[in-house]
């Protein structure tokens, strides 16, 4: 009986070892997951600040680009109603009156369209 007792907490001991190596492991890894998560964040963080970064300079780039293509719109359109002016004062009053509103419209689309691309007031 003695060596039954003696088998009984050598066994008893072997697996009290190796619950006690099991949770060692398991703090471990965790661990180990913790320090892999912040890196990642950190990664993650700096490449979102880099891309934020990036996309305010794209939109500074492009606002720059569509004030300039705006302001070639504009002056082909001054150039283009000087030429037909003389024109319209030729036409039957109602014509006239609807050319007008042509181009009351006309600036309001413009006026709309340099809101929506720059995100401004025209």
């Amino acid at each position: 009986m003695a060596e039954i007792t003696g088998i009984t907490e050598k066994i008893a001991q072997t697996a009290r070892d190796a619950a006690y190596v099991a949770v060692g492991l398991g703090v471990i890894g965790f661990q180990k997951a913790q320090v892999r998560r912040h890196e990642l964040a950190g990664r993650i963080g700096l490449s979102t600040t880099d891309l934020a970064h990036q996309v305010d300079e794209a939109r500074t780039q492009v606002a720059g680009r569509v004030k300039e293509i705006d302001e070639i719109v504009e002056s082909a359109i001054a150039r283009i109603e000087e030429r037909v002016e003389p024109f319209e004062d030729r036409l039957p009053d109602q014509a006239r009156e609807i050319v007008k509103q042509v181009h009351v419209q006309a600036r309001e689309v413009r006026s709309q369209l340099r809101r929506r691309l720059t995100g401004t007031a025209a």
